[in-house]
């Protein structure tokens, strides 16, 4: 059996996890996934006899799902689609009633599940798989990651704010598929970059779109990332979203990490909506803060003295005396 979008915490005792391939990109998910005892993998390849979809909140990313599952069963196979009406589940049963035979349907709470069986043929519109998106010039998307459509407004204010040099070792908390940082990789001073990312295939994305020599790119959650040696720099445009529920959490949690990640005298550069609270988190675990910029919609912050855990601001690294 495959299962494409599983999260965590959902309840998958029905399934022998011995018969069962879990696709999961988002990195705590998987983890936990792998942590209950599945197999899970942020790609899959091959043929299964059946598989069940959980759907995604992008309409198009959900038709790709589907198109993906689909295309790994043999005709007369069953797939079932599992959604939330909020998700758009109704909308989708609706196209597939055109496409192919449905039953099963199930209603309860807000959400639906339904079973397709598979025609044969070649009967899914070729819309419905996934193709690449340009959201900017020289930069590829897909439909579901973050932003899919363009450049984010809050990370172009925050580009627009950094300053002219930047220090020698940065790190991007959240770098989606890799825009901001390839304008941090365009200032002169930088010599490593480090991308942390969650999200599988904007993961992918990041490497196809960034490919200079400097960057390193990391599969993880920004949340509990850590680094061998400390860097004196940090960029971030943090998510604050958990599904469809504002979280501050998330973006407190990133500083947490911006602020364990850096030297003393290292900065932090963030954007972040103007509504949100992270000034306590940003005192917490910097000794300066700084509004630098924004606008009516986004504030620019820049914090540098990163606090150890008890509290007291990092050591600067010793500076290497030169030998004559």
């Amino acid at each position: 059996m495959l299962v494409i979008g599983a999260g965590g915490s959902d309840d998958l005792s029905p399934l022998d996890p011995t018969l069962t391939l879990i696709r999961q990109g988002n990195f705590p998910d998987h983890q936990a996934l792998a942590a209950r005892g599945y197999d899970v993998a942020p790609e899959v390849e091959g043929a299964f006899d059946l598989a069940i979809v959980r759907l995604p909140r992008s309409k198009a990313a959900a038709r790709a799902a589907v198109a993906d599952a689909a295309a790994r069963l043999p005709a007369g196979a069953a797939l079932w689609i599992d959604g939330q009406k909020t998700d758009g589940v109704d909308a989708l049963l609706r196209e597939l009633r055109q496409l192919g035979p449905v039953d099963e349907v199930h209603s309860k709470a807000h959400g639906k599940i339904f079973r397709l069986i598979l025609p044969a043929g070649d009967w899914l519109p070729a819309d419905w798989r996934e193709t690449p998106l340009e959201a900017a010039a020289g930069f590829a998307t897909l439909p579901g990651v973050f932003s899919a459509d363009g450049v984010d407004p809050g990370s172009a204010v925050l580009a627009a704010h950094l300053p002219d040099k930047l220090p020698t070792r940065m790190v991007d908390l959240g770098a989606g598929w890799g825009w901001l940082s390839a304008q941090v990789l365009a200032r002169p001073g930088v010599q490593q970059l480090d991308l942390v990312e969650a999200d599988h295939a904007a993961l992918q994305l990041a490497r196809r779109n960034v490919t200079d020599r400097r960057a390193r790119f990391h599969w993880a959650d920004a949340r509990d990332f850590r680094l061998p040696e400390p860097v004196n720099g940090v960029v971030m445009n943090p998510p604050f979203h958990e599904g469809r529920q504002a979280d501050p959490r998330l973006g407190q949690a990133f500083i947490a990490t911006a602020a364990r990640l850096l030297t003393g005298a290292g900065r932090l550069w963030m954007v972040a909506n103007r509504h949100l609270p992270y000034e306590a988190a940003l005192a917490q675990h910097f000794a300066q803060v700084t509004e630098i910029g924004g606008d009516n919609s986004f504030k620019i912050i820049e914090a540098t003295g990163a606090r150890r855990a008890g509290g007291q601001p990092q050591a600067a690294p010793a500076r290497r005396r030169r030998s004559r």
